[in-house]
């Protein structure tokens, strides 16, 4: 792989997209917001009856430019569950409460990461963030690609690994599963969204998504999972990890 830096990786990227995708992000989130506000507090009231804790779970990822921000999600662990096991989680792992396996199975628990998208920490659409650990698996070229774009509440990946956790359920070691096979193949996604930034394709990721967690697949007349999974992408030998 070639090397490259934040400006090569966004220089397809006009300033003026770049500015109408922060306006959509901050319009989009500020909506969401509002219109979720009651069942914002409808969760974060089921969440402190189930167990005790903080409504919100808050961990440090990385962001654009490498920076490190705090995540909001609503918490779906026991309070002490970062002491208790890896930053991966399992669908059987046995951190998850009760209510937290629903808003997880749901993906209800990534919703309040309209904060973070407001705060200009994330973006409705781009990579997910990653925890630190995590990071250091990329190689460096592979980081300034990811680090060019503000992480996202959903992309390509996460439309691809939408059931990431029972991938990772089935592996007697799911660190090493998701650092030597699932992190090189999401990576291939976000080089290839990094190419193809614009509103309109920012538009038809929300959709999928939305569509996605309403019904639990994508509909032939979308067509974006068949053109993500059969379009060629980039060697496998180009995009291992570091280690």
């Amino acid at each position: 792989m070639r090397s490259t830096n934040n400006r090569e990786s966004y220089q397809h990227c006009s300033p003026n997209t770049v500015a109408l995708k922060r306006l959509f992000d901050i319009i989009g989130s500020a909506l969401g917001l509002v219109l979720l506000l009651p069942l914002f507090l409808v969760i974060a009231i089921v969440i402190k009856i189930d167990s005790p804790g903080p409504v919100f779970f808050r961990q440090a990822r990385v962001g654009k430019g490498g920076r490190l921000f705090r995540i909001f999600k609503f918490r779906s662990m026991v309070a002490d569950a970062s002491h208790r096991g890896t930053a991966l989680t399992v669908r059987a792992d046995r951190r998850i409460t009760r209510v937290g396996e629903f808003l997880r199975r749901s993906k209800l628990d990534e919703i309040p990461q309209l904060m973070n998208v407001l705060a200009g920490d994330m973006s409705l659409v781009g990579p997910r963030p990653e925890v630190p650990e995590f990071m250091t698996f990329y190689t460096a070229e592979q980081r300034a690609i990811i680090t060019s774009m503000r992480p996202g509440i959903t992309d390509y990946a996460a439309i691809l690994f939408r059931d990431e956790s029972s991938l990772l359920d089935q592996s007697g070691d799911p660190v090493d599963v998701y650092r030597r096979e699932i992190m090189p193949l999401k990576f291939l996604y976000y080089e290839r969204y990094s190419r193809e930034i614009e509103i309109l394709n920012d538009l038809r990721i929300i959709l999928a998504t939305m569509i996605l967690l309403a019904v639990g697949g994508l509909p032939r007349w979308l067509g974006l999972e068949h053109e993500l999974r059969s379009r060629p992408l980039l060697r496998r030998s180009e995009v291992r990890t570091s280690g």
